[in-house]
């Protein structure tokens, strides 16, 4: 410029102007930028249209006081927009969990947890541990359907058992209400291996974002570990500085796409689920008839039957488990699919819709996930090759248990009142359980040894609660004051018992940590 008056441009302003007008190329979907979406975009608008609608509704609170009072909770603010005895005993607890979790003590511990580097076991014991501790108080304050009150080791049991998805049954299912049956849904979604697995790529997206303050050269966190690109093998190329960038930049969207598309795969597949057996219910009147006469709501069932398939924990509202519905094989089939979507098929059918998911947006990121799944480092994706050797190890063992079945149970008393149709269906179903969820469709009491000594060694390969019950008729000393009740065998044991089941239940939960362990004694 003339006079010697030169203009001199400011980085800052500079690099702000080019990251506006380049805004579309360098949008990443962060966990502040969802949280941004959520408030700003969903949940603002949703609340001011409730609160208005509901502003003068004389009979509950309207969502806005409702949301107030939750933020309220969780922030430990003490601002008050509801007189407290408003709320149940039912509604109270969520209240001192937000309060819990919200606490200052409570944030710093994560806080502590994201910062160093504690073992996976620990941080998913400490989970699993809190989940069963607040399915109990929910258990505990709500009222059960019959007059009848647990005690509190039975409630604390049922709710290990739903978090950790065992299929340990002590107390009769119908004994539970509607409200209850929805709090042990929650458990059992949030104790689902598709669930915390998610969990865990949320966790090393997190870490793998702010690497740069970690010490540590790897990044580790139960199912997932990502590898530091600056090991001691790595030499950084020193004419292209953009190089590390880029593939540190590619590793973190693939996270954050892996993360997305389990998260799309658990809600749809029990969404599909849950949409198909209520409407199946609805119209068909048998199936409606069963759940009018044991006064069980048809969306309670429809959703606590698929989120309890697909997460293998093998619980359904009915004390007879699926017995009560074995002449009802469109049922049947329609729950079936989710036994294995949630379990043994879930790796293939990931890889599956990945490909799709390539073949639709032509992401480099999805080819990535595919070609370099170890360095992923989640436990679910597997190889090509590897995929399709599981996919014949489930239906060849189906296959054979379904054969040997069929073989020696098809005249006799299970059977009884079922067309070959209805076999077929009953029998497919039963032996798919066998290795997965672990609901029963025939009573396991009346089967043949043959078939029971089948069902433990396919029951060793899996995590299934498949029990045969207690019977007051088969005791070796009959008891006057025996009752029988629709539990497990282990409902029937002492107090002392039952409690090295919950040990054993929270450990088994957790086996997949030790799948790198017993490595043999070096003696030389």
């Amino acid at each position: 410029m003339g006079g010697g008056m030169e203009a001199n441009k400011n980085k800052f302003i500079e690099d702000w102007g080019t990251a506006r007008e380049n805004l579309e190329f360098n949008f990443r979907w962060t966990r502040r930028n969802l949280a941004l979406v959520g408030i700003f975009g969903i949940a603002i608008p949703v609340l001011v249209y409730k609160g208005i609608v509901r502003e003068f509704d004389p009979v509950r609170p309207n969502v806005l006081d409702l949301f107030y009072t939750s933020v309220s909770a969780s922030t430990a603010s003490s601002m008050v927009a509801l007189e407290m005895e408003v709320f149940s005993n039912f509604q109270l607890i969520p209240l001192t969990l937000l309060m819990f979790l919200g606490g200052e003590v409570f944030t710093s511990m994560l806080d502590i947890l994201f910062a160093k580097h504690f073992h996976p076991f620990f941080i998913q014991l400490g989970y699993f541990v809190i989940l069963s501790l607040v399915g109990y108080l929910g258990l505990k304050v709500s009222k059960p359907r019959t007059p009848v009150i647990p005690n509190d080791l039975n409630l604390f049991y049922t709710s290990v058992s739903a978090s950790t998805v065992s299929s340990m049954v002590a107390l009769e299912m119908e004994l539970f209400s509607n409200s209850q049956l929805i709090l042990l849904t929650l458990l059992m979604f949030l104790g689902g291996e598709v669930f915390t697995s998610m969990l865990d790529l949320l966790f090393a997206t997190y870490k793998f974002q702010n690497r740069s303050v970690i010490s540590t050269n790897q990044i580790e966190l139960g199912l997932v570990s990502i590898p530091d690109s600056k090991s001691e093998n790595y030499h950084k190329p020193s004419d292209d500085s953009n190089i590390n960038d880029d593939s540190d930049r590619l590793k973190y969207n693939c996270l954050s796409y892996l993360t997305f598309v389990v998260l799309g795969y658990l809600v749809v597949v029990q969404f599909v689920g849950f949409s198909f057996v209520s409407l199946y219910i609805t119209l068909v009147p048998s199936a409606r008839q069963v759940l009018k006469n044991k006064g069980i709501k048809i969306v309670t069932f429809s959703l606590f039957t698929i989120v309890s398939t697909f997460a293998s924990c093998g619980f359904v509202p009915t004390n007879e488990n699926m017995m009560v519905f074995k002449k009802n094989s469109g049922l049947l089939l329609l729950v079936l699919p989710h036994i294995l979507l949630g379990n043994t098929l879930y790796p293939p059918c990931l890889r599956l819709l990945i490909m799709v998911l390539k073949k639709v947006t032509k992401k480099e990121e999805f080819s990535y996930l595919l070609k370099n799944f170890k360095d992923v480092g989640y436990d679910h994706m597997l190889s090509a090759l590897h995929c399709c050797l599981l996919v014949v190890t489930v239906l060849g063992f189906n296959l054979i248990q379904f054969v040997m079945l069929c073989s020696l149970e098809w005249n006799t008393k299970i059977m009884e009142g079922l067309n070959v149709y209805e076999k077929v269906v009953a029998s497919l179903f039963q032996v798919t359980n066998a290795r997965h969820a672990g609901e029963s469709v025939f009573d396991l009491s009346s089967i043949s040894s043959a078939i029971l000594v089948l069902f433990v060694v396919m029951i060793a390969y899996g995590n299934v609660g498949f029990s045969t019950g207690y019977s007051c008729a088969r005791q070796m000393k009959a008891d006057a004051m025996c009752k029988d009740s629709w539990v497990g065998f282990s409902g029937r044991w002492s107090s002392k018992g039952k409690f090295i089941l919950i040990l054993v239940m929270f450990f088994g939960r957790l086996k997949k940590l030790n799948m790198k362990g017993g490595k043999a004694w070096n003696l030389s």
